[in-house]
């Protein structure tokens, strides 16, 4: 059994090295990138070289090229909340006679769920093609600071609409590019960006659901079998009253899987809440995440040229055109908008 700590330990090598990639491949020359870059140096002098170049190859065909293995991810995990909450909590919450609204809610949210990641996945981004490119290109006005007029794609050989961007992992460009979502295995761009927003959505008030109506179900035990107001005797044989951490520990024990599964959904409320909430502001502020990106750079890189004398530029996002309207953009796409302009 003495290779079971050896095992384990080069498998947090190997963890660490994927973490450092991932931070690398998506942090450009920040902080964060140089950091990575030195703690992989370091790495490398412990894996073996040939471990090092597997786990690489394993690691840009995950991240960088365009596959399904998130989305089978996606599903599998949604499938085994599901079905934990269906055969358990579903069940003794029937028992315990809540109301039946509140209990298939979280299969409606579902259905809703489900549609928006179908749409997300299938519907076209905006891919720019040469019968489009013409039309595309009066859509927005070039910034000339994030988006400069004549950029033509190495790639696709044409001259490139403002807000666009070539993909990598689908290789096109997409019109108003926000990002490559593995998690539905396409592009978040002008004509899809509603159905994203929207899966994002349902997905944070789902998880929200199935979390608070297990931990109902975990209050109403309590509450019926009375238990804090008993005690209990430790290993020393003393008596002590119940407190949060033995009553946690005793519900884990007697629903062991109903309190993993409530962790678990309580912890992706709060990543798709942070999430959603900043997709929500750069919705508001007709921002795409590409855009963000690339401004946090720029403002980086213009600030280390700048010397003490100089001022400072101040970028200003000309597609900002309210609130409401900013809402609007998402909802309409923007050629649909300029047609109705026209009329």
């Amino acid at each position: 059994m003495d290779f079971l700590p050896l095992l384990l330990l080069y498998l947090c090598l190997v963890l660490a090295v994927a973490v450092l990639y991932c931070s690398h491949a998506g942090s450009g020359g920040g902080r964060l990138g140089r950091a990575a870059r030195s703690a992989g140096q370091v790495l490398s002098l412990v894996i073996p070289t040939r471990l090092q170049s597997v786990t690489q190859e394993v690691l840009l065909r995950l991240f960088h090229t365009r596959n399904y293995l998130f989305v089978v991810l996606h599903i599998a995990l949604q499938a085994a909340v599901y079905a934990e909450y269906t055969w358990e909590v579903f069940v003794y919450c029937w028992e315990l006679e809540f109301h039946l609204v509140l209990l298939l809610l979280p299969y409606l949210l579902l259905l809703g769920n489900t549609g928006c990641f179908i749409l997300c996945s299938c519907a076209n981004p905006g891919i720019i093609t040469k019968s489009n490119h013409a039309s595309l290109m009066k859509t927005y006005a070039y910034d000339g600071v994030l988006f400069q007029k004549g950029i033509v794609c190495a790639t696709c050989n044409v001259e490139k609409p403002a807000r666009s961007k070539h993909c990598s992992f689908c290789n096109t460009c997409v019109h108003r590019f926000d990002h490559h979502c593995v998690w539905v295995n396409n592009c978040i761009g002008a004509f899809n960006a509603k159905y994203f927003f929207l899966y994002l959505f349902t997905l944070t008030v789902m998880a929200a659901t199935i979390a608070i109506i297990t931990t109902a179900f975990l209050i109403q035990v309590v509450l019926l079998s009375n238990m804090m107001h008993g005690s209990y005797i430790d290993d020393q044989g003393q008596q002590h009253a119940v407190e949060i951490f033995f009553l946690i520990q005793h519900l884990f024990l007697t629903f062991p899987r109903i309190v993993f599964m409530l962790g678990f959904v309580i912890l992706l409320t709060l990543i798709l809440g942070a999430y959603f909430c900043f997709n929500l502001y750069l919705a508001l502020t007709n921002q795409t995440f590409n855009e963000w990106y690339k401004f946090r750079r720029y403002r980086h890189s213009h600030h280390r040229t700048l010397q003490p004398c100089d001022r400072k530029v101040v970028y200003k996002n000309t597609y900002a055109k309210g609130v409401w309207m900013n809402l609007k953009e998402i909802f309409k796409s923007p050629a649909v908008l300029e047609r109705k302009k026209k009329k």
